[in-house]
């Protein structure tokens, strides 16, 4: 059985922390609070049993695991919006209709 998937909004805050490698860049482009990416990160790492970040003092860098993730969960993203934009460039023809 595969591994339960976590929340999105986890793996949202995870990306955009993992390019900027700060907590309160990531919150400006997902128009959160920097608290909120923290505790999404937090939910994430417990959600995987691995730490992603290593925190330093003014500092945020990716770990082994972080490092093997991300690419994973861009591949995802990307997916994701492909077939978003396959399905909204597709005119659709089905007709509703109400009596």
């Amino acid at each position: 059985m595969p591994p339960k998937l976590p929340p999105l909004n986890t793996l949202r805050a995870f990306r955009s922390a993992g390019h900027s490698l700060s907590f309160t860049l990531a919150a400006n482009d997902l128009n959160v609070t920097q608290a909120a990416i923290s505790h999404q990160i937090k939910l994430l790492e417990q959600h995987l049993d691995q730490p992603l970040f290593e925190r330093g003092n003014r500092s945020l860098e990716l770990t082994k695991e972080g490092h093997r993730f991300l690419p994973y969960v861009d591949q995802m993203f990307d997916l994701l919006e492909q077939g978003l934009t396959q399905i909204n460039s597709q005119p659709s023809n089905a007709t509703l209709t109400v009596s």
